[in-house]
């Protein structure tokens, strides 16, 4: 089970950009994610009219390892890291380790 999904809203323990938050985008592989607005790479385009892509500079957002994102826990109002519970019918929910609530994704 992964601790971190796609859709969660996450902050940026390590690296240039850190301290900002975003939501996972997408998982790229099992280590790294994709996170709007963060991570973002200057990328040089160059038109294609078979396709309708202007050219020009755009930003990219590029992966970013998971050891350097922390789930954010709005009632804390910061980082926390992520447990499993097992419930009574054997099912597995992820849970904030400070508090013990579940995380809604």
């Amino acid at each position: 089970m992964n601790k971190i999904r796609k859709g969660d809203e996450v902050i940026i323990i390590t690296g240039k950009d850190k301290g900002r938050r975003g939501a996972v985008t997408e998982r790229v592989d099992a280590e790294y994610l994709l996170i709007e607005g963060i991570n973002l790479a200057r990328k040089h385009v160059k038109p294609n009219p078979m396709k309708g892509v202007a050219g020009g500079i755009v930003d990219k957002a590029m992966p970013i390892h998971q050891s350097n994102v922390a789930i954010y826990n709005k009632a804390a109002g910061k980082a926390d890291r992520v447990g499993i519970k097992v419930l009574q019918d054997g099912s597995r929910v992820r849970v904030f380790k400070s508090s013990g609530e579940e995380i809604k994704a």
